[in-house]
């Protein structure tokens, strides 16, 4: 269901389409799922000045279960096991094959709702803003942003804070 492209609340930032599958029917029952999703990856599309100005963004979100993230878990990272999140960057535009007025593709995220809820519920978490948490994480990822290290990991946690608490949602790495 694709979602419209939508700017920074000032009206000043990229326009950002939100493309999102729903591929599991236990997402159905999360009514405010989408609006989520498009609030969090908007807010996480950070400033870049490599990109184009007056670019329109966009970004597929597939909404999935345990089994199809362990299967992509499985055949891109080598884990054969269900995650909450996974982000596949869209490969850099050769040089000088920048077509103006066309979309951007940031990339692919999945997210598998059973890892999501279960993780939620045992973390005392509300639903809403660990999803938003892993948008915000995967949105991140497909920015170039990772946590291999652990200065990377620190800084990835800080821009993670820093968006979050201007979506309303509380630290996830407090204790």
């Amino acid at each position: 269901m694709p979602e419209p492209a939508a700017q920074d609340a000032d009206g000043s930032g990229p326009l950002l389409q939100v493309d999102i599958l729903q591929a599991d029917e236990k997402w159905a029952a999360f009514e405010a799922a989408p609006d989520l999703i498009h609030a969090a990856a908007q807010a996480a599309l950070m400033p870049d000045p490599a990109r184009p100005a007056g670019r329109t963004f966009e970004v597929s979100i597939l909404l999935e279960g345990d089994d199809a993230l362990q299967a992509l878990n499985r055949q891109w990272r080598g884990k054969d096991k269900p995650t909450n999140v996974l982000s596949f960057p869209a490969p850099p535009l050769p040089e000088g094959a920048d077509m103006p007025g066309a979309e951007m593709s940031l990339g692919d995220i999945a997210l598998s709702y059973d890892t999501l809820a279960a993780e939620a519920l045992r973390e005392g978490k509300p639903l809403a803003d660990h999803l938003q948490h892993l948008v915000v994480h995967g949105m991140l990822h497909l920015q170039g942003h990772d946590h291999e290290t652990p200065d990377e990991a620190d800084e990835m946690e800080a821009l993670e804070r820093r968006i979050l608490a201007g979506l309303g949602v509380a630290d996830p790495y407090e204790a």
